[in-house]
């Protein structure tokens, strides 16, 4: 069949059928040798190599078991940090701990190293070296600068044994200077503070979720502190009585109900026929009411 004695539109069709076919074979040409070639010579920057082998031999660089051997926290480097097994941020917070100028006066101040695990202190404890040098210099500059000027924003250097936290009157900044407070601590403080109307007995500190036991001994209530607000049993509604801590929902409800049927209470005393009012309730909330 000569193509030339095809008619105009049928010789349309075949050539736009054999561009069609040429540009077909141009990609499978394209694509085959693409494929070829990272099949072959995976196009892998050697900087990207260099990058992964470097991470990953960081990496085991922390893993290894840690070689124990006698250090001062106060004045040990790097290097000799990482050979005990620390972690690099762990690391970065004592570091951030001397500069602050924090010291470590025994070897039990270096439990309460940000991030230091129970179990990691445990294992260090007996290799811990406390220079003589380094406490007698500290000593000598805090004889010489009072509680307030001693203190940091961020890092606050902690207490001493003998020294104390009046509890109703600290604010965050005081209070973070407990040994075992932190940030968190110290709102959940003063929250609860605010909630209660005041603390009447260190103890009650006990009562916030996880608090640690071992702060509790920092901290004192003078009889000049104690709570003032108190709550009037014989006026406040029933959704104001269940706003403080030491009353519940069903604990305002029978107070309000008492006062409809029975008129003003003058003790709570008069309560204690009520499920809901066994003594050690009336005995926790009595300091915070007044009739």
């Amino acid at each position: 069949m000569n193509f030339f004695y095809l008619t105009k539109s049928d010789r349309k069709v075949i050539i736009l059928l054999l561009c069609v076919i040429a540009a077909a074979l141009a990609v499978i040409t394209i694509t085959g040798s693409r494929e070829e070639e990272t099949a072959l010579e995976p196009m892998v920057p050697e900087q990207a190599k260099q990058q992964r082998l470097a991470h990953g031999s960081y990496d085991r660089r922390y893993e290894r078991k840690p070689q124990l051997a006698p250090f001062d926290p106060n004045s040990a480097d790097s290097a000799q940090l990482r050979r005990l097994g620390l972690k690099p941020w762990q690391i970065d917070n004592l570091y951030k701990y001397r500069a602050a100028g924090g010291v470590f006066r025994k070897p039990s101040d270096f439990a309460r190293l940000y991030g230091l695990s129970r179990q990691q202190y445990r294992q260090l404890e007996p290799y811990i070296r406390i220079s003589q040098a380094d406490t007698t210099t500290a000593n000598k500059l805090y004889a010489y600068q009072p509680i307030e000027q001693r203190d940091t924003l961020r890092y606050p250097v902690k207490l001493q044994p003998e020294e104390r936290v009046v509890l109703n009157l600290a604010d965050t900044t005081a209070l973070r200077k407990v040994p075992g407070i932190g940030s968190h601590f110290a709102r959940k403080i003063v929250e609860y503070r605010r909630r209660l109307g005041g603390y009447y007995s260190v103890q009650q500190l006990l009562e916030i979720e996880d608090f640690p036991e071992t702060a509790v001994a920092f901290f004192i209530i003078p009889d000049s502190t104690l709570p003032q607000h108190r709550l009037n049993i014989n006026r406040l509604s029933l959704s104001e009585l269940k706003r403080h801590p030491y009353i519940s929902f069903f604990q305002a409800r029978t107070i309000t109900d008492y006062r409809r049927l029975h008129g003003r209470i003058d003790s709570l005393q008069q309560l204690k026929l009520s499920r809901d009012f066994p003594p050690e309730a009336i005995s926790r909330l009595e300091p915070y009411i007044e009739y």
